[in-house]
């Protein structure tokens, strides 16, 4: 219905443009997880899993579990919108798995090496958003089983989880931005491929948030 409403009032370009940048926005994705992942070799070291896990959790699992409710470039538009739901709840959880698991990965390297822990904003930043995303997943189980939601509205709930989970999406793009600042990055590219990097969390955060926020103003123009 909110798809059929934008097709109505806005050009056909606006429509492709939209179309576009999603579209790009899964191939950024991609291809900057598949990146750090050759960087980062994952398994050669304790360390090696902490880039890994946290580009998968933030910069794949996130991004493609709110890009499935995109009315131009989601992958399973024909769903119904529970099955995204479902299946967007599920994207959710390997997203907390490989984030729980990253943040043990450079806690033990760092235990191993005798380092101090979370002496950096990457650090601090980093445990927020871990604990966000895990009470931000825990928190949407009332709209997968609606029994639980008693005394409240949903449509309140879902505007609720969405403002809350384009806040979570934005410190988990500041946390890898960040991370792309570490010395370990830093001494591992050249300059160009740094700027190239760090535009791809940045990317994403800014199409996501146009995303999101274009549905609120469709289901305004629905609503009046």
């Amino acid at each position: 219905m909110s798809h059929k409403i934008e097709s109505e009032s806005e050009p056909r370009f606006y429509g492709f443009t939209r179309t576009a940048s999603t579209v790009l926005t899964h191939v950024v994705c991609i291809g900057f997880t598949v990146f750090i992942t050759l960087l980062s070799r994952p398994g050669t070291s304790w360390f090696s899993w902490h880039p890994f896990l946290m580009t998968l959790a933030f910069g794949f699992f996130m991004t493609e579990a709110i890009l499935l409710f995109s009315p131009q470039g989601s992958p399973i538009k024909k769903l119904t919108h529970k099955t995204k739901g479902r299946i967007h709840w599920i994207l959710q959880c390997l997203c907390v798995s490989c984030a729980v698991l990253g943040l043990a990965a450079i806690s033990y390297n760092k235990h191993l090496n005798g380092k101090p822990h979370f002496t950096s904003w990457h650090g601090w930043l980093g445990l927020l958003t871990v604990c966000v995303v895990g009470v931000q997943s825990l928190a949407a189980v009332p709209l997968i089983y609606h029994s639980l939601a008693k005394g409240w509205s949903l449509a309140k709930l879902k505007r609720y989880h969405a403002a809350a989970g384009l806040l979570t999406y934005l410190l988990g793009s500041g946390s890898l931005l960040l991370g792309l600042c570490s010395a370990w990055f830093s001494a591992s590219v050249r300059e160009s491929i740094w700027y190239l990097a760090a535009l791809c969390p940045a990317l994403c955060a800014l199409i996501i948030m146009n995303q999101v926020s274009r549905a609120y103003i469709a289901k305004k123009r629905m609503q009046s």
